[in-house]
């Protein structure tokens, strides 16, 4: 059974974006995938990374033991998707410090003879699932920070035979029908990830 690991990063259980994790670990499974959903707020992840993470950062064989479990569980993955609200045109802080704390030189990227060499390409399917309060234009304006890493460097580091990035746009004014259409679009992409 292929594995996908869900990134969901907003504490409100209640939010929309808690909406579109729900509908996207339910399709995931709905088509056999086993779904490991990290709720970074529910599982109290520590998103600050400590002066001696920071120092041992370059040294494979110590970097990964503060978050070993996590680094476990992302390379344990086929899929990754990432849902979660864009503000302030990036991803919520925790989300953020997931990045910096497990994305490390052995477990996201290696480095040979001082250049960068991908290290999670057995995730062969990347998505995120996000919405904005910003409107396209204003997204494309401010060059679209999130997007810009999703579709360089998230895209490099894994070369996933199948990227999508799925964003509302304009959430702040979007209708009832807007949202749920929304919903029923991110239920389509997961049935084809």
């Amino acid at each position: 059974m292929p594995r996908a690991l869900v990134l969901y990063a907003h504490p409100c259980a209640d939010s929309y974006s808690a909406a579109l994790c729900g509908v996207v670990v339910d399709r995931l499974r709905g088509r056999g995938w086993e779904v490991d959903l990290c709720d970074l707020y529910a599982e109290g992840f520590d998103p600050v990374l400590t002066a001696e993470e920071r120092r041992a950062y370059l040294d494979t064989g110590r970097n990964t033991a503060p978050v070993r479990a996590h680094v476990e569980r992302l390379r344990a993955a086929e899929a990754l998707v990432l849902v979660y609200p864009t503000w302030n045109f990036g991803m919520p802080a925790i989300l953020k410090g997931y990045i910096d704390r497990v994305f490390l030189p052995g477990v996201s990227f290696v480095l040979k003879d001082g250049l960068v060499a991908p290290g999670l390409t057995h995730v062969r399917k990347l998505a995120v699932v996000t919405s904005y309060g910003a409107t396209p234009l204003r997204a494309f304006l401010a060059g679209n920070p999130p997007k810009r890493f999703v579709t360089r460097v998230l895209r490099y580091i894994c070369r996933p035979a199948r990227l999508r990035y799925l964003a509302l746009y304009d959430m702040n004014r979007a209708t009832e029908a807007q949202r749920r259409a929304f919903l029923t679009r991110i239920a389509r992409e997961m049935d084809r990830l």
